[in-house]
Formats: structure tokens, C-alpha cells, sequence
């Protein structure tokens, strides 16, 4: 795929620039070099935001490549360069599980990121997995709605995101009852497929960031990659389309195993 302008995401790395649907894409060469342009986003975003309005708000994701992205944040390369004092850091979504499980996203990201940088206890805004999902739930929107003040919906700053093989983003799953909320900011999203609850930030919530990035790699994401781009739109089955940022921009960093499949080319 070499139809596309070269650009870089925020970070060091050159990228093909894609213009599909109202997404930027930006492929790079491996996993590697999109974790570190990821990372080199969140770096200009915070320092954009910090600027601005004196602090900076971002949504974290789990996974196996956010994992990447957040240590390379903690590094000596990229540590400095944020202002950690005035970064608050939110959570896309949660299992149901106490923060210390291996399959808590909190525990991934203290892990591998938050435990390593100077960022205040108190700008840590943890979903909580453990106990009553539905409460927790309310209790996260109303930490949400605390911060936010009285917008009518969470202004963050950047909201990173991933996407599942079945075309799932955070945990708002195919056929899911999460997809049709329009009111909540996050949820206890009944996922039949896992028999558990998973904690999400909703859709709506979600779209009117400031910023939206997605992250993918490997030739696993490939099909899926393609369907949520330029398939039909069928967000039922692929709740990844209903990410479209109302005012706010939305990328894509994926690689090149990733994007093997797009068919359409319409460089920036």
C-alpha cells in the first residue's frame, strides 16, 4: 500500500495516510512503529490539551497493543514529555473482576504505565470491577459527571480504543444491549457470549471526544478491519461503526497486516 501520502502520527514514525469514510487511517510498517506513533499522539494531545485548558483527559484502553503503547509512555523516550500531574486517566471499559486480577484492564495499565509515571492517585479513575456491576456503573458516570461538570455529555481529550476480532470496541459487543443506549454515559453491558457483565463507556459518550484513535495490528484484524471501514454499515453486528465522532477528529493506526484487506485507496 504505497498510494497514500506519508505522514506521521504524532510521533516519529512515516505513515500512508488514508482518507476512508470520515476516518483518517494511518498504516505503518509493523506493530512496533504503530505503537510508537500511538504513543507519540498521546504525548502532542496532552501536551496540546495541557495547554489549552490546563489539563488533559484520556481514556485508556485494554489489550495486548495498548500494553505496548503504555510502555513506551513510561519510558525514559516518552515520560518526559508529558506533564503527568494534569493528566487525568479514565478507563474505556472494564471486566468484572477486582483490580487485582490478570484480566483487569486497570491492572494492565497500572502495570505497565500508571505505577511508572507521576501521575496523582487522584487523577487514576478507575472502573470498578468488583461487586455490583449496575452500581458501578452509575457510580462511574457520576465520577464522570463530577469531572465534566455540567456538560451534556464527557468532553475527553482523547479516547484510545481498540478493536476485537468480532468488531467489538471497549465492551459494547455484537447484538449487545449497550448499543442502543443513548442516554448513559457508561454501563453494565450484558454480554451473552462471556455470561458476564463488562463495564463500557457508551457510545454517545464516546463520540463527542475531542479525539478518537483506534489501534489495531496483525492479520487477525484484518477482515474485520476491512468490514468496520467499507463494509455495509450494520453496527448491530459491528459496533465499531457506531464510533463517528460528532465534532471531534477520528484515526486509525494500524499496520500493515492490519490493512491488507482495505480495498479502498483515497490518500490524504
Amino acid at each position: 500500500m504505497n498510494d497514500g501520502t506519508r505522514a506521521t502520527g504524532g510521533g516519529e514514525s512515516a505513515a500512508d495516510a488514508l482518507a476512508i469514510g470520515g476516518a483518517r487511517v494511518l498504516v505503518f510498517d509493523d506493530a512496533a512503529a504503530v505503537s510508537r506513533a500511538a504513543a507519540g499522539r498521546f504525548v502532542a494531545s496532552a501536551d496540546a490539551s495541557i495547554r489549552q485548558s490546563g489539563r488533559f483527559s484520556v481514556a485508556l484502553s485494554g489489550g495486548s497493543t495498548p500494553r505496548a503503547i503504555y510502555e513506551l509512555l513510561a519510558s525514559a523516550e516518552f515520560a518526559p514529555r508529558v506533564e503527568w500531574s494534569k493528566v487525568h486517566a479514565f478507563f474505556g471499559d472494564e471486566r468484572c473482576v477486582p483490580p487485582d486480577d490478570e484480566a483487569s484492564n486497570y491492572r494492565m495499565a497500572r502495570e505497565s504505565l500508571l505505577s511508572h509515571v507521576p501521575i496523582p492517585t487522584q487523577n487514576v479513575h478507575r472502573m470498578i470491577g468488583e461487586g455490583d456491576a449496575v452500581a458501578n456503573a452509575r457510580l462511574y458516570e457520576d465520577d464522570l459527571r463530577s469531572f465534566f461538570g455540567g456538560d451534556a455529555l464527557p468532553r475527553f481529550d482523547l479516547v484510545m480504543l481498540g478493536l476485537g476480532e468480532d468488531g467489538h470496541t471497549a465492551s459494547l459487543f455484537p447484538g449487545s444491549p449497550a448499543l442502543e443506549e443513548r442516554r448513559a454515559w457508561a454501563v453494565a453491558n450484558r454480554v451473552e457470549k462471556l455470561g458476564a457483565y463488562r463495564l463500557t463507556l457508551t457510545a454517545p459518550a464516546i463520540n463527542a471526544a475531542a479525539a478518537v484513535m483506534f489501534v489495531a495490528a496483525g492479520a487477525g484484524k484484518a477482515e474485520r478491519l476491512r468490514d468496520v471501514l467499507e463494509g455495509g454499515r450494520d453496527p448491530s453486528r459491528l459496533p465499531a461503526q457506531l464510533i463517528r465522532p460528532g465534532v471531534g477528529t477520528l484515526e486509525w493506526f494500524v499496520d500493515r497486516a492490519a490493512a491488507a484487506k482495505l480495498e479502498r485507496r483515497e490518500p490524504l
